[in-house]
């Protein structure tokens, strides 16, 4: 099981690195109703991971953020799979997958979860279901 501070790391985690894939592909050519989509997207992302702060501030928890190696591999992992041509299916395709594996993680964590604490419980409902939307969202872009 899963205490309720992992979990809020968790949301947090997930939430930054939703932020770093879409700010590694917003300074590529596409249309822009999926610019639109993917900056309504990163917003979602930072309402949550703020949302994630101020529980964990309220609760005097100190979380911490992603490793700033793994945010610098997870760019320019982005940008090589771009360089062969950056089509807005390919991003469609790379977000889809990055929530994808956001809503697993988000999945698992409410399974180890006793959710005890409804604050950080609905904060992670939200995320799932963030991810899910976005999911939806980029399918149109393929």
């Amino acid at each position: 099981m899963k205490n309720s501070q992992q979990i809020l790391s968790s949301v947090l985690k997930t939430t930054q690195m939703g932020q770093i894939g879409i700010r590694s592909v917003l300074d590529t050519r596409m249309r822009p109703g999926l610019r639109r989509a993917l900056e309504q997207q990163l917003r979602e992302y930072d309402q949550i991971e703020t949302e994630a702060h101020a529980l964990a501030s309220q609760r005097g928890w100190e979380l911490k953020d992603l490793d700033p190696a793994l945010r610098m591999m997870s760019n320019m992992v982005t940008r090589m799979k771009l360089s062969a041509g950056g089509s807005e299916s390919k991003i469609a395709d790379m977000m889809i997958q990055g929530s994808t594996k956001g809503m697993i993680k988000g999945l698992r964590n409410m399974h180890q979860f006793p959710r005890e604490d409804s604050r950080i419980s609905a904060l992670s409902q939200k995320l799932l279901d963030t991810e899910n939307a976005n999911i939806r969202q980029m399918q149109a872009f393929l």
